[in-house]
């Protein structure tokens, strides 16, 4: 049961009040004022606190004020002999769940005070929550050793506390979401809400309607009011990722949200104020889209206050280990398996692999070995039917020249092989090599690489 404290200056009614309690099964307190409540709250950490108003030295408004500057900040009910509803208002407004007009009704008491304790209970947890949130998204724990990712993090823990706009640059599955919602749960804003959009998966005809909400009759199939998302996020955080397959129009409305803090939504011409922090990500190379007109450049200048870049996991190989390490005891408890490491060979050949799908592919890697493994340690056997590029099918017909050769191009090649095997189907090739099709999609536009038929790449 819930503990109570019971804060009044008449010792019969304090009494009263807790034979009343401790028969329901309470753990009831008392205290004859509020400078002793203080103390009791400090000690015994009360989920309910029930204070009468009008006491010698701290009143309760004055006692309601020093609750609110506790660590533990119990649901507080008010009780008034006076029964005035200009007191009662103000004892919500400065805090308090309810109020109980004095002498108190034993039923109203018991409903009040259950009600009380629900409310407790719900902000018990939701502050559980807060911290588990708080420690799962801690820049602390993101993985990263590298000195790559050091000045990552480095601007991350500068950034997290102010209101400032940040721009994530890096490639597909570098964990650019991860890092969005890290800067989100280590800000001021980390109990509200955060919300993660995918401006490539929406439709071009649907992506304004979603972010900024639409009045009824606004378009065929509007019958009433839509929230946006902008709206619905209000005080909180936005991830706008892939930004860069946002289209023109949106676009500019999303420079209005930046400069004047105000939306609108479809078919209404009055502007609604919104204070939402903005966090974008693309992977794409913005300054090149504005040289071809595809992505305006004020847009950009306002997006990118502070840039962060991801390096993909080739480029930040030290780190794969601790990577590896940390996978390996994710699946364990997911999957209530025992792995214990991975062996000696099976570490290199991760090692040497160059990951195109980034730390993604690294976890789905692992993910199906810790699956599949049947031994203590991971072994070679268990990974390399999932490092297609190992494979030296894959790669015997590319002769390293003496001078060495650059990895974009050998990159290139495989993509262009690939395709070759395929058949010209993307699909195929993006699982020749290990990619989802999304980001053999994305390598294949990088090099601006004509595909053998028609609409292979979409």
């Amino acid at each position: 049961m819930a503990v109570v404290l019971v804060v009044d200056d008449e010792p019969l009614q304090r009494s009263i009040l807790k034979t009343i309690l401790d028969d329901e099964g309470y753990e009831t307190h008392t205290a004859s004022s509020g400078e002793e409540g203080l103390k009791i709250i400090r000690k015994y950490n009360p989920d309910v606190v029930l204070t009468d108003l009008k006491m010698e030295g701290m009143d309760g408004m004055e006692f309601i004020d020093s609750i609110s500057k506790e660590p533990h900040e119990p649901t507080v009910v008010m009780m008034t002999a006076f029964g005035t509803i200009s007191s009662a208002v103000e004892a919500i407004k400065k805090g308090a769940f309810d109020y109980l007009s004095k002498p108190v009704d034993k039923n109203t008491l018991l409903v009040t005070v259950k009600r009380a304790e629900e409310r407790a209970s719900l902000l018990k947890e939701n502050l559980q929550l807060q911290k588990a949130l708080y420690e799962k998204f801690s820049i602390k724990g993101i993985i990263g050793s590298s000195k790559r990712m050091k000045e990552a993090l480095d601007i991350m823990i500068k950034v997290s506390p102010s209101p400032a706009t940040v721009l994530i640059l890096g490639e597909s599955g570098t964990g650019k979401e991860l890092i969005a919602r890290a800067i989100h749960y280590n800000s001021q804003r980390r109990s509200r809400p955060f919300t993660a959009v995918n401006c490539a998966a929406i439709p071009e005809n649907l992506i304004e309607s979603e972010l900024f909400g639409y009045e009824p009759g606004a378009f065929t199939g509007a019958s009433s009011r839509g929230i946006g998302l902008f709206e619905a996020t209000n005080s909180g955080t936005i991830f706008l990722d892939e930004i860069g397959d946002l289209p023109a129009l949106t676009q500019s409305k999303i420079l209005r949200v930046l400069q004047d803090k105000e939306i609108r939504r479809i078919g209404n011409r009055e502007s609604i104020n919104v204070d939402v922090r903005i966090i974008a990500a693309t992977n794409k190379d913005l300054e090149k889209e504005i040289s071809r007109k595809i992505f305006r450049e004020d847009l950009y200048y306002r997006l990118k206050v502070v840039t962060i870049h991801l390096p993909p996991l080739r480029e930040r190989k030290e780190d794969i280990p601790e990577l590896t390490d940390y996978f390996i005891k994710k699946y364990n408890q997911d999957f209530g398996k025992r792995v214990r490491g991975i062996e000696d060979n099976a570490r290199k050949a991760l090692m040497e692999y160059h990951w195109p799908g980034n730390i993604r592919q690294l976890e789905s890697v692992i993910e199906r070995a810790v699956l599949m493994c049947e031994t203590s340690d991971i072994r070679l056997k268990d990974i390399k039917s999932e490092l297609h590029f190992l494979h030296r099918g894959y790669i015997q017909d590319f002769e390293l020249p003496d001078d060495g050769i650059e990895f974009e191009e050998l990159e290139k090649d495989l993509l262009k092989k690939a395709m070759e095997k395929s058949n010209g189907i993307a699909t195929r090739a993006a699982k020749l090599l290990g990619l989802s099709y999304k980001t053999f999609c994305y390598r294949w536009e990088k090099f601006h690489l004509d595909s053998p038929k028609e609409d292979i790449i979409p």
